[in-house]
């Protein structure tokens, strides 16, 4: 007898292909579901580490660290080194820079935060300061004796209060007070005119420390764009006045570094009516992550009342917010 070669068919193994391709189109966005909350535990654990970082800082000096000295001589990134066992980077950082005048020409820019002497720091990239669910950038590069720099953006800035860069509204009249401030250079002290601000601690947290915003999630700018770029001034801080996530534009001091095209979010660029302003902002696509001044990490929805998330960033302001308004 002849043998018979037993086998799929053609049309069988289409069949099979076309079943395999159903239950894998089912289970991928279950999967990805899966990833996403992932990186979300990943990230409300690094918002965890950063405020437990920040509190102990402000437990050892009884004040909260800087948000920034000025434009370009460091950020609250790096007074929180030592407590997120970076002590060997926090020793490395030259903090002599500042912005006074008379200094020789180029000894300022070698003390910037991506001069010669603190580049190795800003070049380093630091895990908990990242979010997951974004993409990193490194927006600044330089080669030098050969060897290339590339300094690195972050996910997470500190609450600078409900306006805007300065924490005053439109019309000049100062707010409820941040928790972060610019202390400017080291030449003007913890004076309290500008361009130095004295920084403050628990003690002036007069609305209570559950319900102040501490740290929050911003996106990483891709291409030249500057935000989440938090070694420089401006956007190591956020503010409320708009909301999470917000539609409208965050506001940069120029056209160069606003790369106004996905994936950023929008941007445009500061006048003398609309100053600077950067929202809190993530890519969980419904709100963001952000801790508070007790240590408590919550996430908050996009649709948040803006009066009350304006209201989490004040310190004395005296405004009442509900428990179930997180």
């Amino acid at each position: 007898m002849a043998n018979v070669r037993r086998g799929f068919t053609l049309i069988e193994l289409l069949v099979v292909i076309a079943i395999i391709a159903v239950m894998v189109a089912l289970l991928m966005p279950a999967v990805q579901a899966a990833r996403e909350r992932a990186r979300g535990l990943r990230c409300t654990n690094n918002l965890k580490q950063i405020a437990t970082a920040i509190l102990t800082y402000q437990e050892t000096h009884h004040v909260f660290p800087p948000a920034k000295k000025g434009c370009c001589w460091g950020t609250w990134l790096i007074f929180a080194l030592p407590y997120l066992e970076q002590q060997p980077l926090y020793n490395a950082w030259n903090s002599q820079g500042n912005n006074s005048p008379g200094y020789p020409a180029g000894y300022d820019y070698d003390l910037r935060y991506f001069g010669s002497s603190n580049r190795t720091v800003t070049s380093t990239q630091i895990d908990t300061y990242l979010c997951p669910s974004d993409q990193t950038n490194a927006p600044l590069t330089e080669t030098m004796n050969g060897i290339k720099y590339a300094c690195t953006s972050q996910n997470y800035a500190v609450n600078f209060g409900n306006t805007v860069q300065d924490q005053v509204d439109f019309q000049g009249i100062r707010f409820g007070g941040a928790p972060f401030v610019d202390i400017g250079s080291p030449y003007h002290g913890l004076s309290t005119s500008e361009p130095g601000q004295r920084p403050v601690g628990f003690a002036s947290l007069t609305d209570g420390s559950s319900t102040t915003l501490l740290v929050s999630e911003v996106i990483v700018g891709q291409g030249r764009d500057l935000r989440g770029f938090s070694w420089w001034g401006d956007a190591a801080a956020f503010e409320t006045f708009l909301g999470p996530n917000s539609s409208f534009p965050d506001v940069l001091f120029s056209p160069y570094y606003c790369l106004n095209q996905a994936p950023n979010p929008p941007c445009t660029t500061s006048t003398t009516a609309l100053p600077d302003n950067y929202g809190a902002r993530s890519r969980h696509i419904t709100g963001v992550n952000a801790s508070m001044a007790d240590g408590s990490v919550h996430y908050i929805r996009n649709t948040i009342q803006i009066q009350t998330w304006r209201a989490l960033s004040t310190i004395h302001g005296g405004e009442v917010i509900s428990g179930d308004a997180l």
